[in-house]
């Protein structure tokens, strides 16, 4: 009996390890695509630790918990899980019920049955793994996001290369910092003023988004054009550098990390492609509209100077 007590207690250990280790993989690399945008460092930090590590923190917590006290560390297990059903209810199964309330209800019956010893390894691999897990992805990732170009410059743009010469839309209506639909963005440039910063009463039709090709052969990392090249046959962007979110196309500081292109997917009319600052392409539903997708309005430039 002891001895399928302390195996019963390894695979709780061994499944902790397994799921918060996949958290933090998935949060660290997440904190570095669409997080770290604030100016200030303990901000980025603040979400980090408590938007992008927080299901490994629970998970590791939940563990330790369980290890030191049975049946207070189960019933926490148990009320988790019901209360992430209600407060994830729009979650799909495979992330809902497969990675959260599954594991937590799970693990909670495992531990109490359970006894790993040693126990100080238990501790010691529930802590730790999850952590270098961390480290070794936010420390590179980190460094990179160091090293993005920010001019501070957020009026027009002109951005030529590559066979591309378009002038981008300054901050405002034609650039805005906040989620906006395909259709939204397509409306917005029609009625776009000459100089960006204001929508008209009447169609101007000056402004409109990027094709695909555009957008692709825009992108840049350090200064320099990307050599990107839009392959439509395959659905893909090919690059001699991968782009980053830097100036001028993109704004450092700024949760948005998708602009839309006005190229309509092939395959589905209520969707269209969208370009993600790293070089990504990918198809969209229109209607959608979450914070960290927008986009910037472009226009010829060689039919303005």
């Amino acid at each position: 009996m002891e001895r399928k007590k302390v195996i019963l207690g390894w695979i709780g250990v061994s499944i902790t390890v397994i799921f918060s280790s996949l958290w933090a993989y998935w949060g660290a690399f997440e904190n570095f695509h669409e997080g770290w945008y604030s100016e200030s460092l303990w901000e980025n930090i603040f979400m980090l630790v408590f938007q992008y590590m927080l299901f490994t923190i629970i998970f590791v917590a939940l563990a330790l918990i369980i290890l030191k006290w049975k049946k207070a560390g189960l019933l926490i297990h148990l009320l988790l899980g019901i209360f992430c059903i209600w407060f994830f209810s729009g979650a799909s199964f495979s992330v809902l019920g497969l990675l959260i309330v599954i594991p937590f209800a799970v693990l909670g019956l495992i531990y109490y049955f359970g006894d790993p010893h040693p126990k100080k390894w238990a501790y010691r691999l529930i802590i730790f793994v999850p952590l270098i897990t961390v480290l070794a992805i936010s420390i590179p990732q980190g460094i990179k996001v160091a090293q993005r170009i920010d001019d501070g410059d957020l009026g027009m743009r002109i951005v030529e290369g590559n066979g591309v010469t378009l002038a981008w839309a300054p901050r405002g209506p034609g650039w805005p910092d906040k989620g906006t639909s395909w259709e939204e963005a397509q409306e917005i440039c029609k009625y776009l003023a000459e100089d960006g910063t204001t929508v008209m009463e009447t169609e101007q039709n000056i402004w409109r988004l990027p094709t695909v090709d555009e957008a692709v052969r825009s992108m840049m990392l350090h200064g320099e054009n990307a050599g990107g090249v839009w392959h439509p046959e395959e659905e893909k962007a090919t690059y001699n550098k991968a782009p980053d979110k830097e100036s001028p196309l993109w704004d450092v500081n700024s949760k948005v990390i998708y602009y839309w292109t006005s190229d309509t997917y092939p395959k589905d009319e209520e969707r269209a492609y969208i370009i993600v600052y790293h070089g990504g392409v990918f198809n969209k539903r229109k209607i959608d509209g979450q914070p960290y997708h927008s986009f910037r309005a472009v226009k010829e430039w060689k039919l303005h100077v």
